[in-house]
């Protein structure tokens, strides 16, 4: 009997689960672009263009190497413009019964797909390095779940940068080699641009048509949309920009967007490339002496780590996870957020390299748009929402735990033991955005007072309650009691004034 076998847009590996039980002699493939999924946010033009060119690449691929697809476009008049839909469509069609799908990495989707009128296999997406019952198995009885102890295990699980019992280097972790500011003259190279074909621009002018109003600039194009060129995208990472990374993943540069960073999450989020082969490439990288210790641990440390990480989070926790609101946030997400049209440097530049790029590094994400979200105490779901709207590599598993959890500390502590809230002196050190800056970093009230310094100490304030015992946050506390009357009176009033102007929608 004939069996549909659902490939998505974020599952587009040659093996992935769905694939290996069926059998390309008898089954048919189905593929389809919908309506549905591409504006349940409004999702970044590029976002959009880079997940229907893939899939239309993968749907080639998978034809040459004897499938059958059924694949819906668009703009199919016949396209019924939901997931399930079309699997109705095509069960009809080809006088299937019973489908198999790959396990979609959000909720949304596998509670879809376990309601439709047909029966759905959902069988587990082994793409990833730590199963989901894994994940489970070794949270069970943990008083906290902390990435590090979790990553230990990774590494030992898989071998990666191990002496045999024992990290490589005799520690786990070369973080604090990894926090220094970057340079104007540095060499910084571009990642790897690609030409348009005559596929993808098709999908261009298809987004162009049928996504007239949706968030950021489409034009120019330059992901990869097909496996090699993603492989190639990578292997130039490894050769010029990794040895520099451990060095400046945290630093940002005004009109640099790009620094030693992979730009490569779109294409391992999407099932372009392995992480499992990413990982290794950055070992053999340093096992031959191209890369140094701090730079390949780093980013390992990303992927075996942090990636895996929040991927267990975010099913350990189930459903109710993007609705958490821990510390009680409930501001409107600032216009700013959609336009950069704001003085504060920082989030001009991140903002607005969103806007054309789909991308910010994760420090941009964290220290800058984050860290003011988390201040300002904008709520939780509207923060998540944009996030999940502007980046490429943005799906729910990966992106909710990183904002909830880890940017605004909204899970309660499961992601992280303390919210990260700094002040605008981060900023200034990490960057060179403060200089240009129509308000100053050094002044801690008036008019030119960088928001982040008032917003900062209004944050530790409101949930004093909460984080004043905090090991971590104690010093801060302390710094606030010491100081004289006057001083914390005008920082309150300061701070007052810029959420008013906030609330109100005047430029900030």
């Amino acid at each position: 009997m004939v069996k549909l076998v659902l490939v998505l847009g974020d599952q587009l590996t040659p093996d992935v689960a769905a694939l290996k039980a069926a059998d390309p002699g008898r089954d048919v493939v189905v593929m389809a672009e919908v309506r549905e999924e591409g504006t349940y946010v409004p999702h970044h033009a590029k976002k959009i263009a880079l997940i229907l060119a893939a899939m239309r690449h993968f749907a080639e691929e998978l034809r040459e190497a004897g499938w059958t697809v059924a694949y819906s476009k668009l703009d199919d008049p016949d396209n019924s413009q939901s997931i399930v839909g079309e699997l109705l469509r095509r069960a009809e069609e080809h006088g299937a019964e019973a489908v198999i799908a790959t396990a979609p990495g959000e909720h949304r989707l596998r509670e879809k797909l376990t309601h439709a009128p047909i029966p759905v296999e959902q069988r587990a997406d082994d793409r990833f390095l730590a199963t989901e019952a894994e994940f489970a198995d070794w949270a069970e009885g943990r008083k906290s779940l902390r990435m590090e102890y979790f990553y230990r295990e990774m590494r030992r699980k898989t071998g990666l940068l191990m002496d045999g019992d024992q990290p490589e280097g005799g520690k786990w972790n070369y973080d604090h080699d990894n926090r220094k500011p970057a340079k104007g003259d540095l060499f910084m190279p571009e990642p790897r641009h690609h030409q348009v074909d005559e596929i993808t621009a098709e999908v261009l002018e298809l987004v162009e048509r049928e996504y007239p109003d949706t968030f950021g600039e489409l034009r120019p194009f330059w992901y990869a949309v097909r496996r090699r060129d993603a492989k190639a995208a990578a292997t130039k990472f490894m050769k010029e920009a990794l040895p520099q990374f451990g060095d400046y993943q945290d630093a940002m540069l005004e009109g640099e967007k790009f620094l030693y960073h992979s730009v490569l999450s779109m294409y391992l989020n999407i099932g372009l490339l392995d992480p499992l082969e990413l990982c290794q490439q950055a070992e053999a990288a340093y096992r031959s002496g191209d890369a140094p210790l701090n730079a390949v641990e780093g980013y390992i440390r990303q992927i075996l780590g942090w990636r895996e990480f929040i991927r267990g989070i975010y099913f350990l926790d189930g459903p109710g996870y993007t609705e958490r609101n821990g510390l009680g946030a409930s501001r409107t997400l600032p216009g700013f957020f959609w336009d950069a049209e704001t003085d504060m440097a920082c989030i001009r530049a991140a903002v607005s390299q969103t806007i054309e790029e789909a991308y910010a590094h994760h420090i941009q994400r964290l220290m800058v748009t984050g860290n003011f979200a988390l201040l300002a105490g904008i709520a939780p779901k509207e923060v998540h929402e944009w996030y999940l709207a502007v980046y490429a590599d943005a799906f729910e598993w990966v992106e909710a735990p990183n904002v909830i959890g880890m940017v605004l500390h909204a899970d309660g502590g499961m992601v992280g033991s303390k919210p990260y809230a700094a002040s605008g002196a981060y900023i200034d050190r990490m960057s060179d955005h403060c200089g240009g800056c129509r308000y100053r970093v050094k002044d801690k009230v008036g008019e030119d007072a960088c928001p982040f310094n008032l917003l900062y100490w209004d944050f530790l304030l409101r949930h004093r309650e909460r984080f004043g015992g905090n090991p971590r946050m104690a010093q801060m506390y302390r710094t606030w009691d010491r100081m004289k009357d006057e001083g914390k009176d005008a920082r309150q009033r300061e701070a007052a004034r810029i959420l008013e102007k906030l609330d109100a929608g005047e430029r900030i």
